[in-house]
């Protein structure tokens, strides 16, 4: 088991997989609450029968699985589904992230979260908080081209996040990524070396 946990987070578009990847490429366990929440919401997904339940059929694909769109305009638009939403799928994925961060090898784990710092319950199980950080400009236009959401389903997204001043102010390391990912993978190397003596002392600072 991983008991030193580092917390990952960043706005949507900052590049969190991209640093979580490079992680991982340096044998860290890398635990990502949005893969869970696709595991939970894919076809036959632990997750699908509440959501039918509470939602009905029409936020399901053919397959079974969520219609991420059709979720997604209903959640953003309507702050009672997206409460709702989150009532169903938030127990689910704190379970999975803490069952995976205790199954976890190596001196310490990645704990990828976007909504870590709106969430005191995942603040409250790292040991440390890394920001991936950019511009909200670079945000949207990663964002618009990635997933092809126009410029006000982005940012109603990035305004149900905390703002990037938010994240800043709670972060212990911050790795910015205005400008792509070719210098993320030495940014990984140069903080590896100071999270496992970190990990190993059992400290946080």
């Amino acid at each position: 088991m991983s008991a030193w946990i580092l917390g990952l987070t960043g706005g949507i578009g900052s590049g969190k997989t991209a640093v979580a990847n490079c992680f991982a490429a340096l044998g860290v366990p890398v635990i990502d609450t949005d893969l869970i929440a696709h595991g939970l919401t894919g076809p036959g997904g632990g997750a699908m029968g509440a959501l039918e339940a509470e939602f009905g059929a029409g936020v399901l694909d053919p397959d079974g699985a969520l219609n991420r769109p059709a979720m997604r305009a209903l959640a953003f638009e309507t702050p009672d589904a997206r409460r709702r939403l989150e009532a169903i799928l938030h127990p689910m994925i704190r379970a999975e992230s803490d069952r995976q961060c205790a199954a976890a090898s190596g001196p310490y784990a990645v704990l990828v979260v976007p909504l870590l710092v709106e969430s005191g319950s995942y603040r409250e199980r790292v040991q440390r908080i890394c920001v991936v950080d950019c511009p909200e400009a670079v945000q949207v236009a990663r964002v618009m081209a990635r997933n092809g959401l126009d410029e006000h389903q982005v940012r109603a997204i990035m305004a149900a996040q905390a703002s990037r001043a938010e994240r800043l102010a709670v972060a212990d390391d911050v790795i910015e990524n205005a400008d792509g990912l070719a210098h993320l993978a030495t940014r990984v190397a140069t903080l590896h070396p100071r999270y496992l003596s970190l990990a190993a002392s059992g400290n946080a600072l």
